[in-house]
C-alpha cells in the first residue's frame, strides 16, 4: 500500500487543469503535489494515477513519489480563495500525493532531445494504459537534474468510467498522432520487445495492490475493492499482447510547436 502521510501545511493552489492540486507540505517534511478525493473528476483520477504511477516505476519509467495524505479540512480555514477552501473542506480523509521535484522544468522538445528508443517505451506505455494527456500542447514530462519524468496519468484508463465496456477496450487502437514525443521516431517494436513480457498479471497485480480500499468501495458492479482491482489487471493485461500492432503515429513527424509547462512551474507558483 502507499505510504500514508499527514499533511502539515498547504502552501499555494496549482491551477493547472481544472482539478485544482495544490502543493502541501507533510508531516514527513517533504512537499508534494496532493490531487484531491473532492475534486470534480473524482476518485477515479486519483486510481488512475496510482495504478498508472506504479506500473510505470515497475517498467523503469521515472515517475514521482506517490503517498496517501491524510487531509484535516480544518488546514483549508485560512485560504482566502472560497473554491479552494470549499475543495479542502470536501477531501477530508485520504487523498493523493507525488512528490514535488523542485526546481524542475516542463519538457520542452526544443530543448531537450529524446532517442527513439526512449521515445518508443513511453508511447508504448501510454498506448497500454490509453493515456490521451501527454501531447505536444501538454506534454506531462518534467526535467529534473536531467532526465526525463512522467507526470500525470489521471486521465489514462478511460474504460474504468464504464466497466460494461471495459473488455471492448483490449482490441482498440492508440492514436499517437499529437503524442509529444511522436517526432523522434518512437521505436515502437523495442519497446514492445522489451516490455510487453515484463507486464505479467503478478506486476499488475502489485499496481493496482496499492489503491486504497476507500477509493474502490461501492464500484458499481462489483461486491468489493478486491473484484475492482482484479478488473484492472484483466482489462491491462488483455492489452499488453498486441497493442504495439494498432498505434497509430503521424506521417512525417508530429507538429513542431512547443509544449507548455505545467501549472506549478509557472513563477511564484512555489511561494
Amino acid at each position: 500500500m502507499l505510504d500514508e502521510v499527514a499533511v502539515k501545511r498547504y502552501v499555494v493552489p496549482l491551477r493547472e487543469g481544472g482539478s485544482l492540486p495544490g502543493l502541501v507540505e507533510a508531516e514527513d517534511l517533504a512537499s508534494y503535489v496532493m490531487k484531491f478525493t473532492g475534486a470534480g473528476q473524482g476518485r477515479k483520477t486519483l486510481v488512475a494515477e496510482v495504478v498508472c504511477g506504479r506500473l510505470a516505476r515497475a517498467l523503469g519509467f521515472r515517475v514521482p513519489e506517490l503517498v496517501a495524505l491524510d487531509l484535516d479540512p480544518v488546514i483549508g480555514l485560512g485560504e482566502p480563495d472560497p473554491e479552494v477552501q470549499g475543495l479542502i473542506k470536501a477531501s477530508g480523509g485520504t487523498n493523493l500525493g507525488m512528490r514535488y521535484l523542485s526546481g524542475a522544468l516542463g519538457f520542452d522538445p526544443l530543448a531537450y532531445g529524446v532517442d527513439p528508443l526512449e521515445a518508443g517505451r513511453v508511447v508504448w506505455f501510454d498506448a497500454l494504459i490509453n493515456n490521451v494527456d501527454r501531447s505536444w500542447r501538454n506534454p506531462n514530462m518534467l526535467v529534473w537534474h536531467g532526465d526525463l519524468w512522467l507526470i500525470d496519468h489521471g486521465a489514462s484508463m478511460i474504460w474504468h468510467h464504464n466497466w460494461r465496456g471495459a473488455p471492448a477496450w483490449a482490441d482498440k487502437p492508440y492514436d499517437a498522432s499529437d503524442h509529444a514525443l511522436a517526432r523522434y521516431a518512437p521505436d515502437i517494436a523495442a519497446a514492445a520487445a522489451e516490455l510487453a513480457p515484463r507486464v505479467t498479471e503478478a506486476m499488475l497485480a502489485e499496481a493496482v495492490a496499492d489503491v486504497p480500499d476507500v477509493w474502490l468501495t461501492d464500484e458499481p458492479g462489483f461486491d468489493s475493492p478486491d473484484a475492482v482491482r482484479r478488473a484492472y489487471v484483466e482489462t491491462l493485461h488483455a492489452r499488453v499482447a498486441t497493442i504495439h500492432e494498432r498505434i497509430a503515429l503521424p506521417e512525417g513527424g508530429a507538429d513542431q510547436a512547443r509544449p507548455s509547462a505545467p501549472g506549478w512551474l509557472t513563477p511564484g507558483a512555489g511561494r
